[in-house]
């Protein structure tokens, strides 16, 4: 990995904080300007590239409305976010239905919404959608070795099927009257090698020289990270590499690239305002329990797999470590335990947290009602707007 570091958010397109006193907490606000600064630096630097939003990190329907009035097609991992997808106003040949575990009567309805472009990694998976999508274009999915443990989100063994199979499985796809659209993986969510790419490119290009014609698609998949409390590869460095991979491995005959970013363009635009519920001291140790949790959308973090950055901007004084906890009953909801966030020594119940980063993959995975608390509330905000007076 090159030793240049840099977050992928440019400079001059910093998240705007959003204003959220006088509002009941826990709240994520995400702001419209920073999704489009996001999806507009991804395609400055892989000008040659579609690029599908992963509607999986954010499927608010403002989001995703923003992004097709920018161009953006979408990666759609259910029926549902299809069908969001579409009332945004996109079109269903804009839609790639890429998971590879669907049901037959999910691709059916996805056809008949005009999706047609599908992912498989298994035959009888080409098979169902050669039943219920007929005629549609279909990727292989292959398998990515994850094991060096460069990505904070690795899919595993779950998807993706070996790339010696890839071959056989794309002729099947043109057997059964189906298109091969070409070979697609994942690096993984947040991924930190900008080389990474560089082993499945080097598969997809075998690939294609195995099934004996030029595929006209590659798909990177996801994994372009966002800056957190750690700075990240710039997203040129991504690019170059990549680039290099490509140049390698397929020389002039390159196919097509597709990009499914997510959290790139979705993590940095939200805002999470919560409120310490309690300020506690175990142990030695200095707890604060604040509003919101696991179960309240942070998931991710998880064995601390996501390192949210966290201040109390209303609170001076010095700052000290703490460990973060969520406001239930479940012994496992502590966000940070072993990286100990620095928050003011002088903080108290009542008092206001704003966590960062927070656009991605927090109000989707915040539960109905575990402990009789609501999910996450979402608000969004256009901070070009709010610069006019507008908001």
């Amino acid at each position: 990995m090159s030793p240049m570091m840099t977050h992928t958010t440019p400079p001059d397109a910093q998240p705007v904080p959003l204003e959220t006193r006088g509002s009941a907490t826990p709240i994520l606000s995400i702001d419209l300007q920073q999704i489009r600064l996001n999806h507009h630096a991804i395609c400055a630097a892989f000008p040659d590239a579609l690029v599908y939003y992963a509607v999986k990190a954010n499927p608010a329907p403002e989001v995703l409305a923003s992004l097709t009035a920018a161009g953006c097609r979408f990666d759609v991992a259910s029926l549902g976010e299809a069908r969001a997808a579409l009332l945004a106003g996109a079109e269903g040949c804009h839609l790639s239905y890429t998971t590879t575990v669907k049901k037959a009567a999910d691709i059916k309805a996805a056809h008949e919404l005009g999706v047609r472009v599908f992912a498989a990694d298994s035959a009888d998976e080409i098979d169902k959608i050669a039943g219920a999508a007929p005629g549609s274009r279909v990727f292989v999915r292959i398998a990515v070795d994850d094991s060096q443990g460069t990505a904070a989100a690795p899919f595993g063994s779950k998807f993706g099927c070996e790339p010696e199979l890839a071959a056989d499985l794309l002729r099947r796809v043109a057997r059964v009257g189906l298109v091969p659209a070409g070979v697609s993986f994942h690096v993984g969510s947040q991924q930190l090698d900008v080389d990474a790419w560089e082993q499945p490119i080097a598969a997809a290009a075998t690939i294609c020289r195995q099934v004996g014609w030029e595929l006209p698609l590659l798909n990177l998949g996801g994994g372009l990270p966002a800056g957190y409390t750690e700075p990240v590869p710039a997203l040129s460095q991504y690019a170059a590499a990549i680039n290099q991979s490509l140049d390698r491995h397929f020389g002039g005959s390159r196919p097509q690239l597709i990009l499914e970013p997510g959290r790139a363009i979705a993590a940095s635009a939200g805002t999470t305002e919560c409120e310490v519920v309690q300020v506690t001291h175990r142990r030695g140790e200095r707890w604060v329990y604040l509003d919101v949790g696991r179960y309240g959308g942070l998931a991710e973090t998880e064995n601390e797999m996501i390192i949210y950055p966290m201040c109390a901007p209303d609170v001076g004084g010095p700052l000290g470590p703490v460990i973060v906890a969520g406001p239930t009953a479940d012994g496992d909801d502590i966000l940070y335990q072993r990286h100990r966030p620095e928050l003011p020594l002088a903080l108290r119940a009542g008092d206001r947290v704003r966590i960062g980063c927070t656009g991605a993959y927090t109000a989707t995975y915040s539960s109905v009602s575990f402990n009789g608390l609501p999910p996450l509330r979402m608000r969004v905000v256009d901070s070009t707007l709010a610069s006019r007076g507008s908001r």
